[in-house]
């Protein structure tokens, strides 16, 4: 078994940033951060209630690669609970109100990591979601 050392995790965390920093200013997005490296845009605030890290959400979506490449989308929507997602969307979607839209930008530490997802994520990949938060059940 094999584990990245300290330096080598640094370096993704470095590598990720400065993709998602990128992004950001290849499409002239306002981004902001959080202390944990997520990045996001509130493209509409919304009106209703916001989640909490243990909330029941709907949320359509759609997530994509750095290179444009999708991955995964939901036009119709998904209901899932906080808790059983990727800390990047524990995190991000805690930041929209019901009806809220915007993107999260997520490093690989927030999301699959260095394992990936399925084949679909590569390992250490940044992964970037296309959010709407249609309701707080």
């Amino acid at each position: 078994m094999m584990s990245c050392n300290k330096d080598e995790f640094e370096d993704i965390e470095t590598q990720n940033r400065q993709e998602i920093e990128k992004y950001i200013s290849d499409h002239n997005l306002n981004a902001s951060s959080t202390s944990s490296g997520l990045y996001y845009v509130i493209e509409k605030e919304g009106t209703g209630t916001r989640p909490n890290a243990n909330s029941d959400v709907k949320v359509k979506y759609k997530g994509y690669f750095t290179n444009g490449n999708t991955f995964d989308e939901s036009a119709a929507g998904i209901t899932f609970n906080l808790q059983q997602v990727i800390s990047g969307w524990t995190e991000g979607i805690q930041l929209f109100k019901e009806g809220g839209k915007g993107v999260l930008l997520i490093p690989s530490s927030l999301g699959y990591g260095s394992s990936g997802s399925s084949g679909s994520i590569p390992p250490n990949s940044v992964i970037i979601f296309d959010i709407e938060l249609v309701d707080v059940l």
